[in-house]
């Protein structure tokens, strides 16, 4: 069986350490730019809390990612292989960019390439779920950090209410902003670490011919995970600093409480979308939301978005998923009709 998967797997592996990397902005990029955390160590406890979720509550995106694009029948070696490598590579343009880019588009797309150039797209959850939660989720996100500042924390410190300066010094809030980031990478857990294991998943269930009511069919979604979710520890610790510096330091400054509603907002909503059918969520969209919101609170929308780093990632977050979709297209067209 492990020569049979291979190659695939090492992609997969490829792409979870590339994933790592994009993921650890959007847990820590809070807590770090609230100076709470020291970057080295971040990767330690970034992987244990992603594992961690993928255990936990990760089996439904996994499902989605294995099947509910592209049928299981076509999740052959070589087309796994075309699915990750296309991703993992879309993903390192990001990383080496310094931006934090969706894997989740990036891997739907790659997904929808395949299933295009074969004729047989699942539409349903693609249309009625994954494509409107990549809009409305991140315009939340966006909407509950700025409703935050403006009707609740602006009204407290425009009454002396309660003393923001001496309360961001205060151990216990310093610890929940630290616990909030731990939060986020298990969302990512539960949620991203199906864009690597799910086509693995998904190729193990179609070469052994395993229906869903196996415990087959469960001991290869416990092997995927358990290979893959931890490089996305191993890819933090090379990534995730260069990523780390355009979230957390170049969109808005912002202090512990700012970071605690950041990483509150966009794990609760990341953890919604994987328990609610495993729809494969853009986590990145959701976590610059946040900070977004944020940032048109403190200094106003045109600022914000006038900013290098806003366009920059606005830009990669549009070219990365093509990439995406025209390598998967691109390896399949070029190894001809692939069974």
């Amino acid at each position: 069986m492990f020569s049979i998967i291979l190659l695939p797997l090492l992609a997969a592996m490829f792409l979870a350490i590339n994933m790592g990397g994009s993921g650890t902005s959007a847990a820590f990029s809070s807590s770090y730019g609230a100076n709470i955390i020291r970057k080295d160590l971040i990767p330690g406890l970034f992987g244990f809390f992603v594992l961690l979720g993928a255990i936990m509550a990760g089996k439904d995106v996994t499902a989605t990612i294995g099947k509910g694009v592209l049928p299981e029948s076509y999740m052959t070696l070589k087309i796994t292989t075309i699915i990750l490598f296309s991703i993992s590579l879309s993903i390192l343009f990001a990383n080496l960019l310094k931006v934090p880019q969706s894997t989740s588009q990036s891997t739907v797309f790659a997904l929808v390439a395949v299933a295009a150039f074969h004729g047989s797209i699942q539409m349903e959850k693609l249309v009625f779920l994954i494509i409107p939660s990549w809009f409305i989720l991140p315009v939340i996100s966006f909407c509950l950090t700025l409703l935050l500042g403006k009707f609740i924390y602006k009204p407290l410190k425009a009454r002396n209410l309660v003393n923001f300066k001496e309360l961001a010094l205060h151990p216990v809030l310093r610890f929940s902003v630290i616990a909030s980031s731990c939060f986020v990478a298990f969302a990512i857990g539960a949620n991203n670490v199906a864009n690597a294991a799910g086509p693995v998943h998904g190729l193990l269930v179609n070469q052994f011919s395993v229906t869903e009511s196996s415990h087959l069919y469960v001991i290869c979604m416990i092997l995927a995970t358990f290979i893959i979710a931890p490089c996305f520890a191993l890819g933090s610790s090379i990534f995730g600093a260069r990523v780390l510096e355009t979230t957390g330091k170049q969109i808005v400054e912002f202090g512990p409480i700012g970071a605690l509603a950041i990483s509150s907002v966009t794990g609760s909503l990341l953890i919604l979308a994987s328990l609610y059918k495993g729809i494969p969520t853009a986590l990145a969209q959701l976590n610059v939301g946040a900070i977004l919101g944020l940032g048109v609170y403190k200094y106003g929308f045109n600022e914000i978005m006038q900013k290098s780093a806003v366009l920059k990632i606005f830009t990669v977050w549009i070219i990365a998923p093509m990439i995406s979709f025209g390598l998967a297209w691109g390896m399949c067209v070029v190894m001809g009709h692939i069974d």
